[in-house]
């Protein structure tokens, strides 16, 4: 179950920036076994290698550039890791992001500038939703630097820094390695920093050196230390007392759970507090699969207008909420249109809370701030009884007859019964936002999108990561036509790994979350045969299996398919819909952010 996995360090042998329950810093712990490592081990590229390894990463997801070459057959020779080839560097980032998610941390490899800007993208959405992630460049020669020389694969100019500026603006720290002297540390440092601010980072490696020994890699290094944030002690008391006395005195106050629950490690702690307090918990859309959704105060998903039913009148009705780990951004509140108001919250990032208005206290971590107002609060059921008393079941679909084209809301409704704690979801930016919104998890099933950056084509590359770093889990992916179109060729990766992900593409000609917002011409695309498209793909290689879907005995007949005789198969399945078939959320939702965008210009 991801609440407990976002608080977990995922691999057995290391805490991955987590510290240890009995002890005051974490040990990433090395693997490395002999006490003096041999000279075609004393390397740079294999020192890299053996560090990706002690904090979690077992694939790096790569496109081969010349200037990364060397660096990749050190890489390769680090038996504790797997080099996975993707089509493009764009879905090596998403790659790199969707195992992040699962593992903890992620990793790519690229080459330099043509590779390092097309990654880019990928990285800048990693950032926006706080993943540690390590991007590495294959760079130049390390004499060239200094000199006025024109390198290929840069924009003609006597200036390597290009790429370097790019990403400082989307990587918490950067390292330019084109010397031997202090490679050691800037790597040490950037992975470590990687993993105690949980963001992007970038390396450059000149590709003259991963290949070449030096002392400070001939030695099993030191094995890296992070010591733990730790609360102020006085400040957390304060911040617990002025907490507790704002809910106590509240009638029927509720809980929400934000994205930052992940980065803050706080999935454990939010859910302590919830039993202990008796409150209503609803989560924030980006939150959905980082709150037990079988928790018995659970009441859905708190989006405003476009709310699992019942719980926006819940939320916006309570006298009192406490937010953990809040985005409010215009997506998350549908175009600015939530009915909260500050002197009502408290708000709890992951190093500061603000009760009502003020004050605001700092340096104080989410989860100890949570363990310690669970020990304070009085036992209040109020807003979950109300919930209780004013909630309908939701309805059903109608039947569809035989031969009738199928309806979006019969698919999701066929994808909910096939659910178990074996699965994973990846939900594609559009339409599939809403609809995989309204699925009930049951316990251990993963969840994720990309709500903060909302990069169409994420998904295809995300899924493969996901898969990758999660085998035990089988990944159920809902693609529009529109998105898949941006990243289909890493299809092609999938069926390389053996992996056996279920993809529901929805196929209704266009990008359909953009008609919601403002349509036009350009929403139209070129219909493909998607499924002809994977067959080419998969070229009679590796394990595939599509079916092209138009009504519902059909999707029946290709769930059990996908799920009993082609278990172990990739499965593809095509779902054509009509153009117009959307969720009433999304008709909702499109409206709102079209008048939030549309606003005309403040007079000067």
């Amino acid at each position: 179950m991801k609440s407990n996995a976002i608080d977990a360090c995922k691999p057995t042998n290391n805490d991955v920036g987590c510290p240890p329950h009995s002890g005051n810093v974490c040990t990433i712990q090395n693997t490395v076994s002999p006490a003096v490592i041999g000279s075609t081990e004393s390397t740079l590229g294999r020192h890299l290698a053996r560090r990706l390894v002690q904090i979690g990463v077992t694939d790096v997801f790569a496109v081969p550039g010349d200037f990364n070459l060397t660096l990749l057959d050190h890489l390769i020779a680090e038996p504790g890791l797997k080099l996975v080839g993707c089509c493009n560097e764009l879905n090596a980032g998403y790659a790199a992001d969707g195992y992040a998610r699962s593992r903890g941390v992620g990793a790519c490899v690229v080459t330099f500038t043509v590779g390092g800007l097309s990654v880019l993208n990928a990285i800048a959405g990693a950032y926006s939703e706080n993943l540690p992630l390590i991007c590495i460049v294959g760079g130049p020669n390390s004499n060239d630097y200094g000199t006025s020389r024109i390198l290929h694969h840069t924009i003609g100019l006597p200036d390597f820094s290009q790429e370097l500026r790019c990403f400082q603006t989307v990587t918490c720290y950067q390292a330019i390695v084109n010397n031997l002297e202090d490679a050691h540390e800037l790597i040490d440092t950037a992975v470590s920093t990687a993993l105690k601010e949980s963001k992007p980072v970038y390396i450059s490696i000149s590709c003259n050196l991963p290949a070449i020994p030096h002392p400070t890699f001939s030695r099993e290094p030191v094995p890296f230390f992070l010591a733990p944030k730790l609360s102020n002690s006085m400040g957390l008391e304060a911040a617990v007392e002025a907490a507790a006395e704002f809910l106590n005195r509240a009638v029927k106050p509720v809980m929400v759970a934000g994205p930052k629950l992940r980065v803050a490690k706080a999935g454990d702690a939010f859910l302590e507090l919830a039993d202990a307090c008796g409150y209503a918990v609803a989560v924030m859309p980006s939150a959905k699969g980082l709150m037990k959704e079988n928790h018995p105060r659970f009441i859905g998903t708190y989006w405003g207008a476009v709310s699992t039913a019942f719980c926006a009148e819940i939320v916006e009705s309570a006298d009192a909420y406490l937010f953990a780990g809040p985005i409010f951004n215009d997506y998350s509140s549908v175009g600015y249109s939530l009915l909260l108001k500050k002197e009502k919250a408290i708000i709890v990032q992951p190093d500061r809370v603000v009760i009502s208005n003020g004050p605001a206290f700092g340096c104080i971590l989410m989860k100890d701030f949570l363990r310690a107002l669970a020990k304070k609060l009085k036992r209040n059921t109020t807003a979950y009884e109300n919930y209780h008393r004013i909630f309908v079941p939701d309805g059903h679909p109608p039947q569809c007859d035989p031969k009738e084209p199928l309806r979006v809301n019969v698919l999701f409704k066929h994808i909910q019964g096939m659910l178990s704690g074996d699965n994973a979801v990846i939900a594609e930016t559009g339409d599939s936002w809403f609809n995989c919104q309204k699925l009930k998890l049951p316990e251990g099933c993963g969840y994720e999108f990309q709500m903060q950056y909302g990069s169409i084509g994420w998904s295809v590359g995300a899924t493969l990561g996901y898969a990758q770093a999660a085998k035990d889990k089988r990944v159920i992916a809902c693609i529009g036509d529109g998105s898949f179109q941006v990243t289909a060729q890493d299809v092609s990766t999938m069926l390389r790994c053996e992996q056996n992900s279920i993809i529901f593409l929805i196929n209704n000609g266009g990008y359909t979350i953009e008609v919601e917002i403002h349509d036009g011409p350009y929403n139209v695309i070129k219909n493909w045969n998607y499924t002809g498209l994977v067959d080419a793909i998969h070229n009679g290689e590796g394990k595939c299996w599509t079916t092209k879907v138009q009504c519902e005995q059909e999707l029946v007949e290709a769930i059990k398919t996908a799920t009993e005789v082609k278990k172990d198969c990739l499965c593809f399945i095509e779902i054509v819909v009509h153009k117009d078939d959307t969720s009433k959320e999304l008709l909702e939702w499109g409206s709102r952010v079209s008048a939030a965008n549309s606003r005309p210009p403040n007079p000067q």
